[in-house]
């Protein structure tokens, strides 16, 4: 876990030791950054949230997203999303881009600038 000082508001990135696999892991992770680091954006790797994360279908993740919501939390979710093949993904990941919460971006730097926008 390391705070990112270089932008205008906190933002946390947390390494890909990192595995957020679920609500509970989530809840570790809000806790530790909200209270020690006093920030509210974090920025997550793709390969921290499981193949299940994206398979819409198993809904781990509307509710990772919606407990992010719940605290109050922004995130950026970095890696590469140019391959995903399904369309409902792609459309969660074009929508949530239009957004002020979440975001899928290819890199930590086009992640922190996002969450510094909002």
């Amino acid at each position: 876990m390391k705070r990112l000082n270089e932008y205008k508001v906190p933002i946390v990135h947390l390494d890909t030791s990192y595995e957020i696999h679920g609500t509970d892991a989530l809840l570790d992770v809000i806790a530790t950054v909200q209270y020690y680091e006093k920030c509210n954006r974090i920025i997550v790797h793709r390969e921290s949230l499981g193949e299940a994360f994206f398979d819409l279908k198993t809904k781990i993740a509307g509710e990772i997203l919606q407990k992010l919501m719940n605290y109050n939390m922004k995130i950026a979710i970095v890696g590469d999303f140019s391959e995903v093949q399904s369309n409902a993904l792609k459309d969660f990941i074009y929508e949530c881009n239009k957004g002020k919460a979440v975001f899928f971006k290819a890199t930590i730097e086009e992640g922190a600038t996002a969450l510094e926008m909002v």
